[in-house]
């Protein structure tokens, strides 16, 4: 994998944005991932291995075999210290090493002894995790075993990247119409599990289809780009932005019950009303929503996008540049 620049280990925050640009933090388990650590439990004839994400106070696992967690404070993370360089870490006794004999995965069980992990460096050069491989015995690990290590920690960022550009749209970078899809879902399983509100907004370009036959659809796409810069930077960091298809697309806010959720929208509406595009020909753009929030009797995910397009109907029907509610 290709590291585009130098190391960047100095840049908490960068490197936290760069954990997050991959929206991977306490997602589901996957197979592929799971497949790995078995893998090397193999490969290196121990019982642990993880693959492990540092958070800004914690160690969180995608995938981990051989130890009973799903994540740790950072403070007792080995991974911590792996992130800290582009070479992978070998321990060979962690009894024998000052920054972890007192560490309680040493002293309690598992009673690790040995580790080796390799940093998971993105292609901007932030180390925002690592794979490693854990047993309870002491072990020194040749310089070929690190190679192995750390050439499957360029399988995970390779993995963790194609995975996102499968979620993103290539033109707007806005979450996929299937990844939208999915927050919703999990939307919808928030609100039965102990009934967090959510409100989904869904809105068009007004008249969009003009732009693209006066001006052509370069222009449209550049329309298009600005116009959702412009809306995330409206929105709450909270909040998820999906590209449904051509000129229109969706908002997923959580935690917000109707009321409040249109003050943010009306936001966006306003944000987008002020747009110009003086080396487009002067184009101005306004866009039309229509709001619903997540009820109960929305028994499938396609009721409560129904219920969010018949107000963005309304809408439409009400003059456009506006915010409609679902009754």
């Amino acid at each position: 994998m290709i590291i585009y620049g130098p190391l960047k280990t100095q840049d908490e925050q960068g490197r936290l944005d760069a954990l997050r640009r991959y929206e991977v933090l306490d997602s589901d388990p996957e197979e592929s991932f799971n497949d790995v650590v078995k893998l090397l439990c193999r490969i290196f004839d121990v019982r642990m291995a993880a693959i492990s994400l540092i958070d800004e106070n914690r160690q969180w696992f995608k995938a981990i075999i051989g130890l009973d967690a799903t994540e740790t404070p950072r403070t007792d993370a080995f991974c911590d210290h792996t992130i800290g360089s582009a070479e992978p870490m070998a321990i060979s006794d962690a009894t024998r090493d000052s920054r972890f004999a007192e560490n309680p995965l040493v002293l309690n069980a598992p009673g690790i002894r040995c580790y080796l992990g390799a940093p998971l460096t993105t292609p901007d050069g932030y180390n925002i995790g690592s794979i490693c491989i854990m047993g309870t015995e002491p072990r020194t690990f040749s310089a070929s075993e690190r190679d192995i290590l750390k050439g499957f920690a360029g399988i995970i960022v390779t993995q963790l990247e194609l995975s996102q550009a499968v979620r993103r749209d290539g033109l707007t970078s806005c979450f996929s119409r299937s990844a939208f899809e999915g927050f919703l879902r999990d939307a919808s399983n928030a609100k039965r599990a102990d009934g967090r509100p959510a409100t989904l907004a869904l809105f068009d370009v007004d008249h969009f289809k003009s732009i693209n036959d006066r001006f052509g659809h370069p222009v449209g796409d550049v329309v298009l780009q600005v116009l959702t810069e412009v809306t995330r930077s409206a929105l709450r960091r909270s909040d998820q932005l999906g590209r449904l298809g051509g000129e229109e697309f969706g908002i997923l806010m959580h935690n917000v019950e109707l009321a409040e959720a249109t003050l943010i929208i009306e936001r966006v509406r306003e944000a987008i009303e002020r747009l110009r595009f003086p080396h487009q020909g002067g184009i101005r753009v306004t866009a039309s929503f229509g709001l619903a929030e997540l009820g109960l009797h929305h028994v499938k995910i396609s009721d409560w996008i129904t219920a969010a397009d018949n107000a963005l109907y309304l809408a439409k029907q009400d003059g456009r540049n506006c915010v409609k509610r679902a009754a």
